[in-house]
């Protein structure tokens, strides 16, 4: 639970909507991924390549959406040194600085965590490490699954469902808005379902059984 909300976090300040300056995101990002146990710039750059291509041939973090559920979860522990390996080869000299800032944070926790040898801490460390071999499929394949070939930019969940993956099952009006805040998300999904003929209509729940309006 930490991890996907720490995941949110991230999210809004890679999409700057935490009402901060660059740098400020920037900043959240690194200490996110000591806390976290990854690279979070990387994922930053995967991301908006996820925005500009999306389930394209350029989609480097949205490709694992065209996987199958066994395929995705034996690609998950594969998925973040992809996106680590891709943001070096292809982010530039300004993204290599942030990942090796990101390294150096995750470097000092980790050893913190280990130094220390409090239960509670080496937990955090197994459960972050378990956490970020999943991410595949619960940040990118639950939402984008079965969209490839639809129009659809991605799935779009209402409901209880909705609420207690914190929102983030609102990721075709994300991915149609990402410069709203993921909290007013709930909002723009009841005025698009309202007000855009066709829309709620061709929506794809994420699953379709426990979606309510």
């Amino acid at each position: 639970m930490f991890f996907l909300c720490a995941l949110r976090l991230n999210h809004e300040a890679i999409h700057g909507n935490l009402g901060l300056q660059r740098g400020g995101d920037i900043a959240v990002l690194h200490i996110l991924s000591a806390l976290m146990c990854g690279c979070n710039c990387s994922v930053a750059w995967s991301h908006m390549q996820h925005h500009r291509h999306a389930m394209g041939p350029g989609d480097i973090e949205g490709h694992c959406g065209h996987m199958s559920a066994i395929q995705v979860l034996c690609y998950g522990p594969r998925f973040p040194m992809d996106l680590i390996r891709a943001c070096w080869k292809q982010g530039g000299s300004k993204w290599r600085r942030r990942m090796l800032r990101d390294g150096l944070c995750v470097v000092l926790a980790a050893g913190v965590f280990l130094w220390s040898g409090q239960r509670f801490l080496l937990l955090h460390l197994a459960a972050m490490a378990a956490a970020q071999c999943m991410t595949a499929f619960f940040a990118v394949w639950i939402t984008h699954q079965g969209t490839g070939g639809s129009g659809l930019a991605a799935r779009s969940q209402r409901g209880v469902l909705a609420k207690a993956a914190y929102l983030m099952f609102y990721h075709r009006e994300h991915h149609l808005f990402p410069k709203v805040p993921v909290s007013r998300l709930p909002e723009l999904a009841m005025r698009l379902d309202a007000q855009v003929p066709g829309y709620a209509a061709s929506r794809m729940p994420v699953v379709p059984w426990l979606d309510r309006h």
